[in-house]
């Protein structure tokens, strides 16, 4: 659920633009082109490039953290969640939407394979709820908080005419040596998801659990790849994955796990369809050797909340899935897409 993501540093404003998803249309060019702009006219340019390591385009921004102590690489996450759009109120309470304002920043902290560190919550309160309401909601933020040692350590606080707006920013750091990046993808890799998938509206998006600690339980086991969270489904996620990693993928439709959320009384392709498209799982998508894939899957500790469904091909961009009559069906992105209204007038 990436954003635009803006950095002041040494009086020059730069815009990391995060994964958007009108990538396709003239708007994406334009804003392409005020980042290069941007970059090229800085005399500070230099300087800041050479503390970022990733930049725009993964689940985190990783940063050089400056220091020759072994600590790790710094990552930078931001997420913004406007009410209307990622949830509503009701039939979400406050402390749910404020537990979830925190847990999206986290799922990507666990994406790239990292520790979270601290949390820098700005929010716009809508003037109608009221002092109790917003005490709620900001209790929601600070009791995921301390389930998982971040300290909130910043931010800004607005009241207004308008609906609920909150953008958390979140530092983490890296426990191996580097940062678990979509890039690292290679032919023959086996496609592993975490948990089950579809259904999330029912109520889950508000309350998942993210995958912090079992993201770290796979990397004392294996080595990981690639990775990312699933928030808009696996449908669109997954192809940001292979344009990435370079590469092209085959899943077999048979092994997507499908949550209980999704009614069992719907025929078998349309709980496919809403396992693919549903989102907000933000469950951990990541990419291993033959290999390990089989030494979690013989792993009581893992093996019950793994599933392998698929396997990286060297065909880059080409993506199938796999029917259980063996058919093969070019990949659709039916997931959830931020679209301008021009955009979707136009079919884009």
């Amino acid at each position: 659920m990436r954003r635009v993501f803006l950095l002041r540093n040494e009086g020059v404003l730069c815009l990391a633009l995060m994964n958007f998803a009108f990538d396709r249309t003239a708007a994406a060019t334009a804003w392409r082109r005020l980042i290069c702009e941007r970059d090229s006219s800085s005399s500070h340019s230099s300087a800041n490039a050479s503390r970022t390591i990733v930049g725009i385009g993964d689940d985190a921004a990783v940063l050089t953290n400056g220091m020759s102590n072994g600590a790790g690489e710094l990552l930078v996450t931001v997420d913004m969640l406007m009410e209307g759009v990622h949830f509503n109120d009701p039939p979400a309470s406050p402390t749910e939407i404020g537990r979830k304002s925190l847990a999206v920043n986290l799922s990507d902290i666990a994406a790239m394979g990292g520790v979270p560190t601290e949390a820098f919550v700005s929010i716009a309160l809508p003037r109608s709820r009221g002092s109790e309401w917003s005490i709620e909601f900001l209790d929601g933020i600070a009791g995921l908080a301390r389930e998982f040692d971040v300290r909130i350590a910043g931010g800004d606080t607005n009241i207004w005419n308008g609906p609920l707006v909150v953008s958390i920013t979140m530092h983490g750091r890296t426990q191996s040596p580097a940062a678990i990046l979509r890039s690292g993808a290679k032919p023959g890799d086996w496609l592993m998801v975490t948990g089950q998938l579809g259904g999330s509206l029912s109520g889950r998006h508000l309350n998942f659990t993210p995958r912090v600690k079992e993201a770290q339980h796979l990397m004392q086991r294996v080595v990981l790849h690639s990775m990312l969270d699933l928030s808009d489904g696996l449908s669109t996620d997954l192809p940001r994955l292979a344009v990435a990693s370079q590469v092209g993928f085959v899943v077999e439709a048979r092994s997507i796990p499908i949550h209980a959320d999704v009614d069992p009384r719907l025929p078998p392709e349309i709980r496919l369809a809403h396992a693919m498209s549903d989102g907000e799982d933000f469950e951990l998508l990541f990419c291993v050797t033959p290999a390990d894939g089989a030494r979690l899957l013989s792993d009581p500790t893992c093996a019950p909340w793994l599933s392998h469904i698929g396997e990286a091909t060297a065909e880059s961009g080409v993506m199938h899935l796999r029917h259980p009559d063996g058919r093969l069906s070019p990949w659709q992105r039916t997931g959830y897409e931020h679209r301008f209204v021009d955009d979707v007038a136009e079919g884009a």
